[in-house]
């Protein structure tokens, strides 16, 4: 029978083996192996003890966005196509975008009031022509307008649920959302129950993306010092405000400014407050 000898090679082999722990099977295997093979396997093997002998790293969850806890359901919003048709379109550039909607001023169009809810579509496209036109806008300023008998129209593009930068408030445009009532609302005049309730649901569900009570304060910063701020100047405003409350206007008429107070309770009702 034939005695293996142990050379010194093998041995250092050994204790380098007995030092990383590494398994016998493993052993066997390096003291077969000639020099850099050797080397490679054990650098191979000390590498995958270190990943074992550690505590297995978890990748964290990516959070969940919070729950809204007080969203409003969306109202039936009917879209720009509805009213804007190839011969009216302008060419515009791409729509600006802020970060979240935490106001919304109401305005009145000051167009006549007697027309037939079939007409809002033409009405609004005059705006459109008249704002793009006389006014070199770049689109409709507004981002929502509502008729008499409760429609609500998207307005200026972009996506009625995003954070379109509007052109409705001097000074606060960004961070805010205009909706406008279609017609006049001056002292004496009426203004439909119907109109205000789709005011309310609108700013209810716009307002409630942001988790913003209707009824609250909003901070906003002035970009403009035509408006009743100096331009950078932060003002403290209602978070369903009248135009005027940020311009020097008498927009959205004395009879419709009356009627806000109802509709932020309105529409903190809706979000469940």
């Amino acid at each position: 029978m034939r005695v293996l000898r142990r050379t010194p090679g093998a041995r250092r082999r050994r204790r380098r083996a007995r030092i990383l722990r590494i398994p016998r099977a493993a052993v066997v295997l390096l003291a077969c192996l000639p020099g850099l093979a050797a080397v490679l396997v054990l650098a191979l093997c000390a590498n995958g003890i270190g990943h074992h002998a550690t505590t297995a790293v978890r990748r964290p969850v990516a959070a969940r966005p919070a729950a809204l806890q007080h969203g409003a359901p969306k109202p039936h919003i009917v879209p720009r196509s509805a009213w804007l048709d190839a011969l009216s379109r302008h060419a515009q550039p791409p729509p600006r975008y802020d970060d979240k909607v935490v106001a919304v001023f109401v305005h009145h169009t000051d167009s006549p009031n007697g027309y037939d809810c079939a007409d809002a579509p033409r009405i609004i496209r005059y705006l459109y022509a008249g704002q793009t036109g006389v006014r070199d806008w770049d689109d409709i300023g507004y981002n929502f307008l509502v008729d008499h008998c409760g429609t609500i129209y998207e307005g200026r593009a972009g996506g009625v649920d995003r954070a379109v930068t509007g052109a409705h408030t001097q000074g606060f445009n960004h961070r805010t959302a205009g909706i406008a009532a279609i017609g006049t609302f001056t002292a004496g005049m009426a203004v439909p129950k119907v109109m205000t309730d789709a005011i309310a649901a609108l700013a209810a569900w716009k307002l409630g993306l942001a988790d913003v009570d209707p009824r609250a304060k909003a901070r906003l910063v002035s970009s403009n010092s035509l408006s009743r701020y100096a331009s950078g100047a932060t003002a403290t405003l209602p978070a369903l405000a009248g135009h005027k409350d940020g311009y020097m206007t008498s927009c959205p008429g004395a009879a419709l400014l009356a009627r806000l107070p109802e509709v932020r309770e309105l529409a903190a009702r809706l979000q469940g407050r």
